[in-house]
């Protein structure tokens, strides 16, 4: 009994060790992130770019249709999803594969803003204590509205504003449920995604989009009905 004891606290005690030099190097790496650039200053970069794009500036199918396809819980948890990262750590166990990442919009802003595209242990780590500032000092709806405008839409366009007019010829507050839609779908892969890259696999991310707007209750089915 003593035996099993002692092997369980020593398994314990390499968790932690183990646990701390993790979190240890991944703060390391967001703390030199800042350095070179503070957080603030990344911030004030992107806000005050011409024709940067409010939240209220988007129309209301846009701004559910990015909550519904990429974090339906945004507005209920904090800067990391527990659950999303259970579900997707399950499912890429299931499959043997690392597909899903469980990323909230928070942490998508934190990769986009202050750390790099890498996938790494470190970065991922990093993205966390990233995400807890982003939402320390701004709002969900100023973190949303970071994320939209510095996705990449495809063709060449950043930001919603770009990709809307781009695309559309019109401004984000004026995008009904089918443009809308389209653009929220895009970021995901703009390589894939774009409209004018592949119309065919455009149009099945986009019935996705449509597809949980309505499960999440954002749409009505004779709504989702409407995008042909």
């Amino acid at each position: 009994m003593k035996i099993i004891r002692r092997i369980i606290l020593f398994i314990l005690i390499i968790i932690i060790t183990v646990s701390s030099v993790v979190l240890l190097v991944g703060h390391t790496h967001y703390s030199k992130a800042l350095k070179e650039k503070p957080l603030i200053t990344r911030i004030e970069e992107i806000t005050s770019k011409e024709n940067y794009t409010k939240f209220d500036q988007m129309a209301p199918y846009y701004r559910n249709a990015v909550i519904s396809v990429e974090d339906h819980r945004y507005y209920s948890h904090g800067p990391v999803d527990f659950i999303a990262v259970g579900r997707a750590m399950f499912v890429n166990i299931k499959n043997r594969e690392f597909k899903e990442g469980g990323s909230t919009i928070t942490q998508q802003v934190a990769k986009n803003l202050i750390l790099t595209q890498e996938q790494t242990w470190i970065r991922k780590i990093a993205e966390i204590f990233a995400a807890y500032d982003l939402e320390k000092n701004y709002t969900k709806n100023e973190i949303f509205e970071l994320y939209v405008n510095t996705s990449y839409f495809g063709d060449g366009y950043y930001g919603i504003y770009q990709a809307s007019q781009g695309y559309y010829q019109k401004n984000p507050k004026d995008l009904n449920l089918d443009e809308a839609s389209m653009l929220a779908g895009v970021p995901n892969a703009p390589s894939v995604y774009a409209p004018t890259i592949n119309p065919s696999l455009a149009k099945k991310r986009q019935y996705h989009v449509i597809n949980k707007m309505l499960e999440y209750g954002y749409i009505t089915k004779d709504e989702a009905l409407s995008i042909e």
